[in-house]
């Protein structure tokens, strides 16, 4: 993988964690207004994420790599993004897919003793287009 360099998340926490994954995935946009991409197609996604927090766990992780590749690699690697369950009435699109993955793993973090935060995810879906999802403050509490 090409190494890529994205947009810092300014916080205050002694560790930022980044993975970096990529994985293979089709979708359509069941929208007229999504011209060709109303038509099935598939991208290779790149995709990052950060995670913060000030507390290591027991083993001395802000969190396991293995468990955020199988949170979001083994979910979505080689399948088509609109039959899984969290875009029932929802496009994936790369905005959707963004915030859906960071959906899930906050949810995962959030049963952790040690609380870490996912400040940021990037989707990029070709390589010239990308988005960053950032939760709002008040979605970390």
């Amino acid at each position: 993988m090409i190494q890529q360099f994205y947009p810092q998340v300014p916080h205050s926490y002694r560790f930022e964690l980044n993975k970096d994954m990529h994985l293979a995935a089709a979708h359509f946009i069941n929208d007229e207004n999504a011209g060709a991409c109303q038509n099935m197609h598939g991208h290779t996604y790149f995709i990052n994420v950060t995670i913060a927090g000030d507390i290591l766990d027991e083993t001395g992780f802000l969190i396991n790599f293995k468990d955020i590749k199988t949170l979001i690699h083994k979910r979505y690697d080689h399948t088509l993004l609109n039959d899984h369950a969290e875009y029932k009435g929802l496009n994936p699109t790369t905005e959707v897919v963004a915030e859906q993955i960071w959906t899930s793993i906050q949810t995962h973090l959030s049963q952790l003793a040690n609380q870490p935060k996912c400040l940021q995810v990037v989707v990029r879906e070709t390589p010239t287009s990308y988005v960053v999802y950032r939760p709002k403050q008040e979605d970390l509490s």
